[in-house]
């Protein structure tokens, strides 16, 4: 690379652990795509160059080695600080407590400008980060623009971490926070029939844990899944693992280091309470409707991939946004423009057809 640009990037890079990628962003487009090197083939898909320059620009800080989980949620909630944007305005955000499996959770309620004082549409979101790292704040800007975006309210749950809590101590919160959700929809202001479950990677999982166990347990059943880049098997392994394991954000490592964390029993792999995509088929036929996401440059694309025609075969209405050039974790890239922008568009677009207030 030539050393004038280099020593740009390495400075733009300063300003972004100062909570300033927009620096980044805001050079041209042509000097954007000369910081990022030259194009990125795998698969058939050629990565986003903007993520490509994130990447670059990834590469180009110190090092950092997940030790202890409190280390590693302290770096994720620093690295999530330099993505996260600006905050979404809306009419009110709210911190409350939600019933968990064993106790009182935190929960956020996020309430949009536009709708009404009840009957609105309700996401339960549970956030990503292996069931060990991440929390409220590490992805409250994606909800305020869910919320604002597809006009609809979003409650946040903190569901408790692994290893203090290791599998499925994470699902069965999630069961207990959404069924809690749908006991108190007055007091939310929403219609319990238009209650959906989500999340992202780890909340992904969780979520589809949810979205099983409300048929076989018989509780009420969510408006709709909403699966993000979701986890959804601890047992196998597929091609996208060694195609994508090394370079695009979620590591090879990181997969063996989450499992490791939540599930130091072997034995509880293979259930249906944290492999989801595990499950029998017979729990799949009488799912809600999904909404599934997935990334052409993820480690966890293929498992995607695979519920989806799964779900699909078992007669569940399935919609599978599907976006080749982009990586895992992609919709808490915020400032970032072009396709992780317009993945973020295409999601809340959905939401807001699905959930969002009547036109």
């Amino acid at each position: 690379m030539n050393p004038r640009l280099d020593a740009l990037l390495r400075g733009t890079v300063s300003a972004a652990q100062a909570n300033a990628l927009t620096p980044l962003y805001a050079l041209p487009a042509a000097v954007r795509r000369r910081l990022a090197g030259p194009p990125i083939q795998i698969d058939g898909n050629t990565l986003d160059p903007e993520i490509q320059l994130l990447l670059r620009a990834n590469a180009l800080l110190p090092g950092t080695t997940k030790t202890d989980a409190l280390a590693a949620r302290a770096q994720f909630r620093s690295v999530n600080k330099l993505v996260a944007g600006h905050p979404r305005a809306l009419q009110r955000v709210t911190d409350l407590t939600v019933r968990g499996a064993d106790g009182q959770l935190g929960a956020r309620l996020y309430v949009p400008r536009t709708g009404r004082d009840t009957g609105n549409g309700l996401l339960v979101f549970f956030h990503g980060g292996g069931w060990v790292v991440g929390d409220l704040d590490t992805h409250d800007s994606l909800c305020r623009i869910i919320a604002a975006d597809a006009g609809i309210r979003v409650l946040a749950v903190d569901y408790r971490l692994a290893p203090e809590a290791p599998a499925p101590t994470a699902a069965e919160d999630a069961i207990a926070a959404f069924t809690w959700a749908v006991d108190h929809a007055e007091d939310l202001g929403v219609d319990p029939a238009r209650i959906a479950v989500g999340g992202d990677s780890a909340g992904g999982n969780v979520s589809a844990v949810v979205a099983q166990q409300s048929v076989v347990r018989d509780f009420p059943r969510p408006a709709l899944q909403v699966l993000l880049y979701p986890a959804l098997d601890l047992v196998g392994r597929r091609p996208s693992r060694d195609l994508f394991g090394e370079g695009f954000l979620l590591t090879e490592e990181d997969i063996m280091w989450y499992r490791e964390h939540y599930t130091p029993d072997p034995a509880a792999r293979p259930t249906a309470e944290v492999s989801p995509l595990l499950v029998d088929d017979k729990a799949l036929a009488e799912l809600p409707p999904a909404l599934v996401t997935s990334a052409g440059f993820d480690p966890l694309r293929d498992e995607a991939r695979e519920y989806v025609d799964r779900l699909t075969a078992a007669g569940v209405p399935v919609t599978h946004l599907y976006h080749p050039t982009l990586v895992h974790g992609h919709y808490n890239l915020i400032p970032l423009p072009g396709a992780t922008a317009d993945a973020l568009v295409t999601l809340t677009a959905h939401l807001k057809a699905a959930l969002g207030p009547a036109s």
